[in-house]
């Protein structure tokens, strides 16, 4: 029980009987769990501080110990009231302000060792039982006393990215030099649409002119000669160009007739 040692070399020359010592460590119990002494006696004294000490007169009536406490937010005030009962010691805790009342009995024999008044390290024994009997008999049930926090404003504890990011003015950040650009879609794709428009010559495929013996299956090169009494000379259609055929595509050729499809809204059905 840290800080109960300094507190009862203190209170040593009024310690008479086990129950002072006893009395001593409830005192210093209430004091850790955010309640400071005000006085003893039911009723208030002039110029009253809140003290971890324990108040003059303390322990003038050995029947009846009261002490009065308030927290440190002023929230609760309670009236203890630690009375002797043959070997044992009833304490009765009761909060001012809600008027709720707790009670605990402990046996002194059980915490204190009458023998070793003056020496500290030996007159208590079982103070860890001692603390939790005190905190679930008198604290938990009156409730801790509550703290203040210093409440930061709503914008100040929301994370600025977060922030950023709900900004509808805000532009996207821009794509991180050095990091790599997605790759262009594979050339047997068919959804790559508009990919040779922007890589011409690239040999891909999902340019805006249809060629349907250019949809990314292997097929036989096209004679760029059909449908002209000549040929053209070798090298006037570079290999992989998009070309268009001046007449029909010979006989025997795999594929759709291109004339087929007729142009856009026109309905001359003799084409």
């Amino acid at each position: 029980m840290a800080g109960l040692e300094p507190l009862y070399a203190w209170a040593l020359p009024a310690v008479s009987r086990p129950q002072d010592a006893l009395v001593c460590a409830v005192h210093w119990e209430l004091v850790r769990h955010g309640y400071r002494c005000l006085g003893a006696g039911d009723q208030p004294g002039a110029d009253e501080r809140k003290s971890e000490l324990l108040p003059a007169g303390w322990e003038a009536n050995k029947e009846v110990y009261t002490l009065r406490y308030k927290s440190l937010d002023d929230a609760r005030e309670l009236l203890l009231k630690a009375i002797t009962v043959e070997d044992s010691m009833i304490l009765n805790v009761m909060d001012r302000s809600s008027q709720k009342v707790a009670d605990v009995t402990l046996a002194v024999a059980d915490y204190i060792n009458p023998e070793h008044l003056d020496d500290f390290h030996k007159v208590y024994r079982n103070t860890e039982e001692l603390r939790t009997r005190i905190t679930s008999g008198i604290i938990a049930p009156l409730g801790p006393p509550s703290e203040k926090v210093k409440k930061e404003p709503e914008a100040e504890r929301k994370d600025p990215d977060l922030l950023q990011d709900s900004d509808p003015l805000r532009l996207p950040p821009r794509q991180p030099a050095g990091t790599r650009a997605p790759s262009w879609p594979s050339p047997l794709s068919p959804f790559a649409v508009g990919g040779e428009d922007l890589d011409p010559f690239g040999g891909r495929s999902g340019g805006m002119i249809v060629d349907p013996l250019r949809s990314g299956f292997p097929r036989p090169g096209i004679d760029p000669s059909s449908g002209i009494p000549g040929r053209l000379p070798r090298g006037a259609v570079p290999p992989g160009a998009r070309f268009d055929p001046f007449g029909p595509l010979g006989a025997g050729r795999s594929g759709p007739d291109p004339d087929h499809l007729p142009p856009p809204g026109y309905d001359d059905m003799f084409m």
